[in-house]
């Protein structure tokens, strides 16, 4: 069993405040009112959250809610209508139609659905004097050369021509090769109406409950299923993710103090190791899978692709290497805080448990991850070269 130095120190410092609080039998009131957390926020604030309804937003809504504040909703209405029937939701569209949102006043802005610098040009010019803050959900792949291992938020960001700005009319036309690029500007069009009450918080790779991805999913349920899992280039290889819980807290926290700049926001870099991670995902599942740990130069000779077909791995050598190696101290000093991992592999599968199986394959291997049968057949060959 591995464990990450965060759930040793999580585990630790929990287990050493139970027992500094129990004295002769009994509870000490003051170590008692010590372990309680402030539930609610001293200031409550007024939010607008753009977009709100899928994985991030959920996550926001309950923690913002948690915390005292009161929540408004902008989107479509088209995505998980059934949630928060209770909060006040204004109906429209990023592309064109913000008029829900003129004569309205919040304390904040979320943005998390800016995609396209246009249009989050167009709702921070809107909302400028309407709020204090604006927080854009931003992206660490705004960044031009992942080729660079520490990675800040000073790092050159990737660029692309006006040309090609202006062909990304809508979201459908977001590719893996401008996504970046137009987050970095959707950024600065932030910046621009707001200034210094600009926040622009860079997550890497999202986890946990609601992940339609199936980009971290993947390994938990197939871990869960037990048996031989293949599994890509080392257990020592380092990987960097960030709980969608723990993303919700932060971006909370920024907005509760006024925070602007830049922030990177996944786990410190060298914490978390891909063996680390499927022993978590075994023990949590409570499974008897097995690991059968096969080579770079095995994967690319078969045509086996980091990040899609194996899930969280990035190789540390090449054009990626960078990527498990963001610097994350900018925003560990304002506040970025992270549950051990073996709560957000929990979390996941418990999630994952409520889905009916359309919905499993809709957001399982059927978006990332190889099937069953490619594995059984990359395993047979690996094994009889081995042999």
């Amino acid at each position: 069993m591995s464990w990450s130095r965060r759930d040793f120190l999580k585990n630790t410092l929990a287990g050493s405040a139970a027992a500094g609080a129990v004295l002769g039998g009994l509870v000490r009131p003051d170590s008692a009112l010590a372990d309680f957390t402030r539930t609610k926020s001293r200031k409550r604030l007024r939010i607008l959250i753009l977009g709100g309804t899928a994985f991030l937003g959920p996550a926001l809504v309950e923690h913002a809610r948690s915390r005292g504040h009161e929540i408004t909703l902008f989107n479509r209405g088209r995505t998980n209508q059934h949630l928060f029937p209770d909060l006040e939701k204004l109906i429209g569209d990023r592309d064109g139609d913000l008029e829900a949102l003129r004569g309205k006043t919040w304390d904040v802005c979320i943005d998390t659905s800016g995609y396209i610098p246009r249009m989050v040009d167009e709702s921070a010019a809107l909302l400028r004097d309407a709020v204090e803050q604006y927080v854009f959900i931003s992206s660490i792949s705004v960044y031009a050369d992942f080729s660079r291992r520490g990675l800040n938020e000073k790092s050159p960001v990737g660029t692309i021509s006006a040309a090609e700005v202006d062909s990304a009319r809508t979201v459908r036309d977001v590719t893996e090769t401008n996504y970046g690029p137009l987050k970095a500007l959707c950024e600065a069009a932030a910046e621009k109406h707001f200034g210094k009450h600009a926040c622009n918080i860079r997550p890497g790779l999202i986890v946990g409950p609601m992940d339609r991805s199936g980009r971290f999913t993947y390994w938990p349920v197939r871990i869960g299923k037990g048996g031989e899992v293949l599994a890509p280039d080392a257990p020592d290889v380092v990987t960097q993710v960030i709980d969608v819980r723990d993303l919700a807290e932060f971006i909370v926290h920024c907005c509760e103090r006024g925070t602007g700049g830049t922030f990177n926001a996944t786990s410190p870099p060298e914490e978390l190791t891909m063996g680390e991670l499927f022993d978590t995902c075994k023990r949590v599942s409570g499974s008897d899978a097995t690991f059968t740990w096969v080579s770079k130069e095995f994967l690319d000779e078969m045509g086996v692709a980091a990040w899609s077909d194996m899930p969280v791995w990035v190789p540390l050598e090449g054009e990626e290497a960078g990527h498990p190696f963001i610097d994350v101290d900018r925003a560990l000093k304002a506040g970025l805080t992270f549950r051990p991992i073996s709560e957000t592999v929990r979390g996941t599968l418990d999630w994952w448990a409520t889905l009916d199986e359309a919905e499993q394959e809709r957001f399982g291997t059927g978006r990332a991850g190889i099937k069953p049968e490619r594995e059984a057949e990359l395993l047979a060959a690996w094994h009889k070269r081995s042999r």
